[in-house]
């Protein structure tokens, strides 16, 4: 299996995936959100393959098939791996998509990247914030997430069924959700450190600094990250342009799959 060795000698699971077709359109990276896998993007990737796009994937640091035991697990971190993996790769100008925690890993990766982010897509991401400020009245107070990870690190088996058998607003199969879970339960321990740290995520400077297209992706009835959050990453971006899935919850591109997957390439089809 492909794995990216890091600077403390641990590894990182990816997979990179060459578009199909004569025309080859920018490569995108995904970044999926906190205690998932690159497993989350299996509908997703074949549509960008379709459309002539390379995706490249990986599990972030304690995620699925990469080493649980890295001293560092932080956001930063994980936009670090995110530059060195393109690196590795030879690939220049990359669109990067990042779901929920992702999506604060995509901002961050989007700097480090400079001119070589074509474009940024959050995706229910947890960007610009994800709880609250004095002059930032949207998501939970501040706290919580410190907050989830204690009762987390109680019951770890139960509160992550809770959790994803919320993640999705609209009505989805049993296996679904136990797939979901079944996913996060390949998470160790010492991820959890990356879901504290939203609680000092910041990054309406850093989207206002984008000179990228960025869309953000929002679920009306997203109970993970709150939708505020995302229409006000696009109003911090200078360039920002907002999608709304009304009817969706925090997983639109596995509750309405075909609409997530048509709005991501149409915006992908106006990148030079």
């Amino acid at each position: 299996m492909p794995y990216l060795i890091t600077d403390d000698q641990r590894q990182i699971y990816f997979e990179h995936h060459l578009g199909q077709g004569a025309q080859r359109r920018l490569p995108v990276l995904l970044l999926h959100g906190w205690g998932m896998s690159t497993r989350v993007w299996d509908t997703t990737v074949p549509a960008l393959l379709a459309a002539g796009h390379s995706v490249v994937a990986f599990d972030q640091r304690g995620c699925g098939q990469s080493d649980k035991d890295f001293r560092e697990n932080t956001i930063a971190a994980s936009a670090r791996d995110a530059v060195a993996l393109l690196k590795h790769l030879g690939i220049g100008k990359v669109v990067v998509n990042g779901w929920s925690l992702g999506g604060a890993v995509a901002v961050d990766a989007a700097g480090l990247l400079g001119a070589n982010c074509a474009a940024v897509v959050l995706t229910a991401g947890a960007s610009p914030r994800y709880v609250q400020a004095a002059d930032f009245p949207y998501g939970p107070p501040a706290g919580t997430a410190t907050q989830t990870v204690a009762v987390l690190q109680q019951d770890r088996a139960t509160f992550l069924d809770g959790l994803y058998k919320a993640v999705c607003a609209k009505p989805v199969s049993t296996a679904m959700q136990a797939w979901l879970w079944s996913i996060a339960m390949q998470t160790g321990p010492a991820a959890d450190a990356a879901l504290a740290e939203l609680d000092q995520v910041e990054q309406r400077a850093a989207l206002a600094a984008l000179a990228v297209p960025l869309l953000s992706i929002v679920g009306g009835l997203d109970v993970v990250v709150a939708p505020e959050i995302g229409r006000q990453a696009g109003l911090c971006a200078r360039h920002g342009t907002v999608v709304e899935f009304a009817d969706c919850g925090h997983a639109p591109f596995l509750e309405d799959g075909p609409r997530y997957r048509q709005v991501l390439l149409d915006f992908l089809k106006t990148l030079p």
